[in-house]
């Protein structure tokens, strides 16, 4: 985590960029061209400072149609900092396209 992602002047990193991390991960474990978040429990679990190292894991629980239910582990080397399920979607199309 670099200086720019500090909430203070104490080197508190915005949740938002671990969990934009963790979206990332789940996207990527769905592994479509067109894939969009649809919901996401999560729970922070500790802090996150600036000069951490993150790392995501991502896994599959199940599929029902073109939803996909994903597990995500955000760890700082063995601690996890963050947990969730992230439920995901494939579009027939791009979002973009009309």
């Amino acid at each position: 985590m670099t200086g720019v992602m500090a909430a203070d002047e104490r080197g508190l990193v915005h949740g938002g960029f671990t969990f934009g991390l963790a979206d990332y991960a789940a996207m990527l474990a769905v592994n479509e061209p067109a894939v969009v978040l649809l919901r996401a429990d999560v729970k922070f679990l500790v802090p996150v400072i600036v000069g951490d190292r993150l790392e995501a894991t991502a896994s599959i629980l199940g599929t029902d149609g073109k939803k996909h239910t994903v597990k995500v582990v955000v760890r700082r080397n063995e601690t996890a900092v963050l947990e969730g399920e992230f439920l995901a979607f494939v579009p027939d199309r791009h979002v973009l396209d009309r």
